[in-house]
């Protein structure tokens, strides 16, 4: 099965050569499960043909906001309406979560409770899990069709799904440990709250679900590719 990556954004310079970009990433937290995957670097404009070129498609997360004024954002969104036109999985990732909501006809804006970073606990399916967030915007207002599979307090949608098309979530089950610690000390400072780095950089070794959240992404896209065969 391939899956098509849409990067939309670029890890810190520091952390290339250990963990890679974001596609490399997600292609670790999904190995094992038969997919081949292809990167197509839509912040740089570099967009596929279209919907048909990949089985199903993964947003990534990006260090811009949905709602500002970057070149690839309206074709970003006229592609996500045409992979959910077309019948094909697609998963949302942070920044993939709020685009998605925001093509789809939902709201998202730079949240006024501030920012979420490191290990956070949702709860997901009706159990609690735990996944590392990194994010200040949030999806308020959700698109017509969408639903609520995961929140906790601060964050109130943090995990959709869009009937068997669309699953996307706020938190970053494709970070571990050390990507939370090199952007507490790469991106968060002068723009995060200290206690909050210093909060994420104390959790660094609690457990999360990621990897159990990383199943259910398996899932979905195995499950939505075969209903579009």
């Amino acid at each position: 099965m391939k899956i098509g990556i849409l990067q939309t954004g670029h890890a810190p310079d520091e952390v290339l050569g250990s963990l890679g970009d974001y596609d490399a990433m997600f292609a670790r937290l999904l190995d094992g499960h038969g997919f081949d995957f292809q990167t197509f670097d839509v912040v740089d404009m570099a967009f596929p043909e279209g919907p048909e070129v990949c089985d199903g498609w993964l947003v990534t997360g990006s260090k811009h906001g949905a709602y500002e004024d970057h070149a690839f954002i309206p074709p970003l969104e006229d592609l996500i309406r045409a992979i959910h036109a077309s019948g094909r999985p697609m998963i949302g990732v942070c920044f993939g979560h709020q685009i998605i909501a925001q093509a789809m006809g939902g709201t998202v804006v730079k949240f006024e409770g501030g920012w979420s970073v490191g290990r956070r606990e949702y709860v997901y399916r009706g159990e609690v899990v735990a996944v590392n967030a990194w994010h200040q915007d949030q999806v308020v207002a959700l698109p017509p069709g969408a639903e609520v599979i995961g929140s906790n307090a601060f964050c109130e949608n943090a995990a959709l799904v869009y009937g068997d098309r669309i699953w996307t979530i706020q938190p970053h089950p494709e970070f571990g440990a050390e990507m939370v610690e090199a952007l507490a000390i790469h991106r968060a400072p002068g723009v995060v709250p200290e206690p909050l780095i210093a909060e994420a950089r104390a959790q660094l070794e609690a457990p999360t679900q990621r990897h159990k959240v990383a199943e259910d992404m398996v899932a979905f896209l195995k499950q939505g590719a075969q209903a579009h065969v």
